[in-house]
């Protein structure tokens, strides 16, 4: 049994893989148990850790320190690939009044958390952990305590405070934004049922998805001209997919003549196909994808090919003599003009013949093996950049000693720019969704062990004979008051829909139970819509947040 105690206490390799592995797996298990209806998920590692580190049961301190930046690395990379393609289109067109609010609960309670360590007495190591734990949001600590490690001032034990605020605070920063959805609900009279027909409604009157129409050519200014000589159709963001001529449907390319009384499919956002209306002639009586049938048919195609990377629509078009009315990249549908380069992963819907079709696939690829295996070069070259970014110092006025993005804002700036790029010649900075969660996961469990292992010596005594008790009460403050503030404001004020008021609380604090829980309330997709709206824009200030308030009041 020697072997075994060896295992248990020593300070060997197979030692540490078995205590941040029992750590995660503990942890994990811990999270999936419902407390009060409501489950930790993955932050029951943090309390796992605190547990076998009070226990005396922990790792090199070194080692200790590799698993949890290299965790964060993983972590916040993923983070920035995955909210990097929506970040300013869900900011610019899902929703500014949303964001602003978001922004506002994220200002609030950064906010509070100085008064209440300028007034209370709490430390700001110890009140930026209680900013990340009452918030729910495990980036925001991960950054804090990366930045203030780098500080010269900080000693080991002052690094164990964040995490402790976090632990302390975590508990009722779930509970504290599921009790804001049930005052409001209550305040406010709010009936779920009246809610969601609310919302079915302002989304029909609102919708910006690609749609087709039929139109009968009765404009005679129109009579003989190409399509490459109608300019507003490229200025409209309108595709003229197929033409109705002679009683025979064809596909439109750009050297297609338009005759008084044919019939063109147009697609593209209803407000603009009822513009185009008085400008080309009435909806037409037939359905040319009824008369089209046995001529054309329409398929979808994800780029898998390298050799289609970058590709324009139109090369697709005049090629292979197919029309291309929309492309779907993550968080949005776009109908393409001309000039639209594509990328990979992008999902086509292509309209031509079964012979053009099967041609079109044979270059875009359509594999799926290839799409869910991930390239393993550009994440290296991506986390390289990163941590060269975040290791650059730069100098802001009014703040005395240099300032570095540090290890965690690097490589989330460095994979949200490369996310926007989306390929780089056949390298592609797309990582499919199954790779980005193991990728994220695998970083927050590792920083998160380490976290509780760093800190689990000191928190019973912290809890039980420090300020603990106390911690916990200035932490409701941070996350009550911001929540309840938005909240009246977003629905007495400008009257949003209840239930997209849930999914901004439960965004604004990126808090994947309390999402559930909202969700719960109703099938409509009102909640989770709100919520991947305010995500990428709370995720980024929540990180830059936790900075800020160590550089400038530490």
């Amino acid at each position: 049994m020697d072997w075994f105690i060896n295992l248990l206490t020593g300070n060997s390799v197979a030692h540490t893989l078995l205590v941040i592995s029992l750590v995660i797996s503990v942890g994990l298990a811990l999270g999936e148990i419902p407390i009060f209806k409501i489950k930790m998920g993955i932050a029951g590692v943090l309390f796992s850790g605190l547990a076998f580190g009070h226990f005396g049961m922990t790792i090199d301190g070194h080692i200790m320190h590799f698993l949890r930046e290299f965790g964060l690395i993983l972590f916040v990379y993923a983070i920035g690939l995955q909210v990097g393609p929506g970040f300013v289109n869900s900011f610019l067109q899902n929703g500014v009044r949303l964001n602003i609010m978001a922004a506002s609960i994220v200002i609030l309670g950064a906010v509070i958390t100085v008064l209440i360590s300028y007034f209370g007495g709490i430390e700001i190591p110890v009140a930026v952990g209680l900013f990340s734990g009452a918030t729910t949001n495990t980036p925001s600590l991960a950054a804090a305590q990366e930045i203030l490690g780098g500080l010269p001032m900080i000693d080991d034990e002052t690094l164990k405070h964040p995490g402790l605020g976090y632990a302390v605070a975590y508990p009722f920063g779930i509970m504290g934004i599921i009790l804001t959805m049930l005052l409001t609900k209550y305040i406010f009279k709010v009936s779920i049922q009246s809610a969601e027909s609310s919302f079915i409604q302002s989304q029909k009157e609102n919708a910006n998805q690609p749609i087709w129409v039929d139109l009968k050519i009765e404009n005679s200014n129109l009579d003989g001209l190409t399509i490459d000589e109608i300019h507003f159709f490229e200025s409209m963001d309108v595709v003229v997919t197929r033409i109705l001529h002679d009683g025979q449907v064809q596909v439109v390319n750009n050297l297609t003549q338009l005759t008084i009384g044919d019939s063109i499919r147009l697609v593209g956002e209803k407000k603009k196909l009822e513009e185009l209306k008085m400008l080309i002639g009435h909806e037409s009586d037939v359905n040319l994808k009824d008369i089209s049938s046995n001529l054309l048919f329409s398929k979808r195609f994800v780029v898998t090919n390298k050799e289609a990377i970058g590709k324009t629509v139109s090369e697709l078009r005049t090629f292979y003599g197919v029309t291309i009315p929309r492309i779907k990249r993550p968080e949005v549908e776009l109908t393409p003009n001309g000039s639209v380069h594509i990328h990979f992963g992008d999902e086509l819907h292509v309209v031509g013949t079964e012979e053009s079709l099967t041609k079109v696939e044979q270059i875009l690829g359509n594999s799926l093996e290839t799409m869910n295996h991930p390239q393993i070069v550009p994440i290296f070259i991506g986390i390289t950049l990163g941590v060269i970014l975040g290791s650059w110092p730069f100098f802001v006025p009014g703040i005395p000693s240099a300032i570095k993005l540090g290890l965690a804002g690097g490589p989330l700036i460095i994979a949200i720019i490369l996310s926007r790029i989306g390929n780089w010649g056949t390298m592609t900075w797309h990582l499919p969704k199954s790779s980005n969660i193991i990728l994220k996961d695998i970083g927050i469990v590792l920083f998160l062990a380490c976290v509780g292992l760093h800190s689990g010596d000191q928190f019973v005594n912290t809890l039980v004979n420090g300020d603990g008790f106390y911690w916990m009460a200035c932490s409701v403050l941070i996350t009550l008051l911001p929540l309840l503030i938005v909240a009246f404001v977003a629905k007495g004020i400008y009257k949003t829909n209840y239930l997209s008021v849930c999914g901004l609380l439960a965004g604004s604090m990126t808090d994947p139970p309390a999402l559930a829980f909202a969700n719960s309330l109703s099938s409509s997709s009102a909640v989770s819509i709100a919520y991947a709206t305010v995500y990428p824009l709370v995720m980024i200030l929540r990180i830059i947040s936790a900075q800020l308030i160590i550089l400038l009041f530490i």
